[in-house]
């Protein structure tokens, strides 16, 4: 038994897949120190520099003080906080829906959504580049699984037009995480009122960062505040947010089918309610320092300005998701051991995450981020270029 796992586990060292955990010893930021050196960090989804603000420390620190630090128990039972009602109806109101409810991580939250939704007799249809997450959850729905190309409609709307099924539900990423780019949101939800379908929209990178005030992809001008009856959102709350959690946002008869029938919400235990507590004011913070988006968008320009001439091409984003292609994995791992012995992390991204042939750095910035600390990066990959 235990030499079937030594051997896969041997086959994946031999393809450079096998994957090692880091031990940060410091709070997340830009620069952090790993095993008692310090690296200046590309790698994080800390996209708006919040995890470590003192203003969060404050509040998770008067949090425990007011409601203790663990839930006690499942939100059906007794360990639903105050806390936690106040930051769903904080969350409904920030992104313009009828009602939220919070899950314990952005994968709970996806598994226990699709799955609530989606059953035997029904057809989920799923974007090529989703995250893992959703493609898990329509795995265990035992759905009917369409997969169709990466952001075309047309072969989207072909599969909806011709598949028989109870119940319809399109589960897309809005913001792609390896890849950077936006889905055509607006159009989604055109195609899925036509046919009758739910659309399940996953804006873990987007929320925080895009849109009016932080208020997600869906405020983004080109989707004109759409919220459509057929659309469920879902967003996390420890990337842009800096805390730790998930929520999902809808009408109230998909809130309540959730509440009654999404496992992973139902038999957990509920978060710390002193983390419901400090995204309260990770809220406010997201909704009122605008200068944060501003100085993401100011390192998303100085990077590209930087890597022009680089034999690797950044991939099209607008967002803190800039992938630098390399084609091989090899060379991908290669530049991302370089940059660390050059003390800064930025991840190498290689199939089967990516597809083959489209190994990657995935570089994330942050509005933490010095301009000084995007020109030692874009120094650092120009000597490696020239080396």
């Amino acid at each position: 038994m235990f030499a079937d796992l030594a051997e896969q586990l041997r086959i994946r060292e031999q393809k450079g897949l096998r994957r090692t955990r880091q031990i940060v010893d410091s709070p997340q930021a830009s620069h952090i120190t790993i095993d008692g050196r310090d690296y200046l960090a590309f790698s994080s989804n800390d996209y708006l520099g919040l995890a470590n603000h003192p203003e969060l420390i404050a509040s998770a620190c008067d949090g425990a003080r007011r409601y203790g630090v663990g839930a006690g128990a499942s939100h059906l039972v007794n360990g639903h906080s105050a806390a936690h009602h106040d930051l769903e109806a904080a969350l409904a109101a920030f992104t313009g829906f009828p009602q939220a409810l919070l899950f314990s991580t952005g994968y709970m939250a996806n598994i226990g959504m699709v799955t609530a939704l989606a059953g035997r007799e029904d057809a989920v249809f799923a974007d090529k580049l989703n995250h893992a997450s959703l493609n898990d959850a329509a795995l265990l729905s035992r759905a009917q699984f369409i997969r169709y190309p990466h952001c075309d409609l047309a072969a989207l709307e072909q599969r909806l037009a011709t598949v028989q099924a109870r119940r319809k539900l399109v589960i897309s990423d809005a913001v792609f995480s390896m890849e950077g780019d936006i889905a055509p949101i607006r159009r989604l939800i055109a195609l899925c009122e036509r046919y009758h379908a739910w659309l399940l929209l996953d804006d873990a990178h987007g929320f925080g960062v895009l849109g009016e005030q932080g208020r997600g992809s869906l405020f983004l001008p080109e989707n004109a505040h759409t919220h459509s009856p057929n659309l469920v959102y879902m967003a996390t709350l420890g990337k842009a947010a800096g805390v730790s959690g998930a929520f999902v946002a809808a009408q109230p008869e998909v809130i309540e089918t959730l509440i009654q029938s999404a496992r992973s919400y139902i038999y957990t235990t509920a978060t710390p309610p002193l983390l419901a507590h400090a995204l309260l004011t990770s809220m406010r913070l997201i909704e009122q320092d605008e200068w944060r988006r501003e100085a993401l968008q100011r390192n998303m320009a100085q990077l590209k300005q930087s890597v022009q001439s680089l034999p690797w091409k950044l991939l099209p984003s607008n967002t803190p998701i800039q992938p630098l292609l390399t084609g091989d994995s090899a060379e991908a791992v290669r530049i991302s051991q370089a940059l660390r012995e050059h003390g800064i992390l930025v991840p190498a991204i290689r199939p089967p995450t990516v597809p083959q042939g489209a190994a990657r750095l995935r570089i994330s910035l942050s509005a933490a981020h010095r301009p000084e600390d995007v020109q030692r990066l874009t120094d650092a990959l120009h000597e490696l270029a020239s080396a």
